[in-house]
C-alpha cells in the first residue's frame, strides 16, 4: 500500500533523507520511529506529495481523496464548533454532513459537538484532528506523532482508535518517538537515525535480533545500540 525505494531529499547543502526504503502491506499500522529531526515528517510530506524527492520512487496505492492526514499542526477552525468543523471537510469531500456526527461519534466528541474548537482541551483538540482524517473513511491513514504532549489515559483512547480503523480496514503509517507506543501500536517498524533506516521489522523481532548485545533488550535500548542516541 506505501513504498519507498531509496529516497533521497536535501535542503540546500543538507541531506535529510537517505536511500530510504520501506514498504506498508494493507491493513498493516507501520511505525517511523525516531527522535525529533530524525526526517519523519519529510517522509509524510514526500508521500502525501507535499514535498518533491531529489531522488528514489515512492507512491502509495490510494488516490488522494482516499487518503487521510492528521498532522502535528492540526489547522482546525478555532472559532467554529466541532462539528462546523467536520462539516466544512465533509462538504469538500462531498459526503453527507450526518457523517460528521459519526466521526465525532468514534473519537468519543459527540458530547462536545457543539462546542468551539478554542475551548477544547489538547487531547480533544487531537481526537477532533483524529475525526477529521477519518471523515471519509480513507484507505490509508498517516499520523504524525498522533499523541504527541497528551496524558496516558488520552493517548490510550487514541491507540483504541486506531486499533479499530485497522480492523475496520484501513492502513496505518505513523510516526513516534515513543517506542512503547510503538510496541503497542505496531505491526512493524523502521527505526530512522539522522535520515537513514537503521534497521525495520516486527518490534519483537527486531528485538530478537539484537538480544546478544543487552539481555532482554526493549525497542528503546536496541535504537541507543544502533545510534548511540537516546530518544527524547
Amino acid at each position: 500500500m506505501i513504498r519507498m525505494n531509496g529516497v533521497v531529499k536535501r535542503f540546500s547543502q543538507q541531506t535529510v533523507l537517505s536511500d530510504v526504503t520501506f514498504c506498508v502491506q494493507k491493513q498493516e499500522i507501520f511505525g517511523l520511529l525516531g527522535p525529533s529531526g530524525a526526517g519523519k515528517t519529510t517522509i509524510i510530506n514526500i508521500l502525501t506529495n507535499q514535498l518533491q524527492a531529489d531522488g528514489g520512487s515512492h507512491g502509495i496505492d490510494a488516490a488522494a481523496s482516499e487518503t487521510g492526514l492528521m498532522l502535528d499542526e492540526d489547522g482546525l477552525y478555532t472559532r467554529l464548533s466541532c462539528v462546523e468543523n467536520l462539516n466544512v471537510f465533509a462538504d469538500i469531500y462531498a459526503i453527507p454532513r450526518k457523517k460528521s456526527l459519526e466521526a465525532l461519534e468514534s473519537v468519543g466528541l459527540a458530547d462536545a459537538a457543539k462546542k468551539p474548537v478554542n475551548k477544547l482541551s489538547r487531547g480533544m483538540r487531537q481526537r477532533l484532528a483524529l475525526a477529521r482524517a477519518i471523515l471519509h473513511s480513507p484507505k490509508i491513514l498517516f499520523l504524525d506523532e498522533p499523541t504527541s504532549g497528551l496524558d496516558p489515559a488520552a493517548a490510550r483512547g487514541i491507540h483504541k482508535l486506531i486499533h479499530n480503523l485497522r480492523d475496520s480496514g484501513a492502513t496505518v503509517f505513523l510516526t513516534t518517538h515513543n517506542m512503547d507506543e510503538a510496541v503497542k501500536l505496531c505491526d512493524n517498524v523502521a527505526l530512522l537515525h539522522k535520515g537513514r533506516i537503521v534497521e525495520h521489522g516486527a518490534p519483537a523481532e527486531i528485538c530478537e535480533r539484537h538480544s546478544a548485545m543487552k539481555t532482554s533488550p526493549d525497542l528503546e535500548s536496541v535504537f541507543i545500540i544502533l545510534t548511540g542516541v537516546e530518544l527524547e
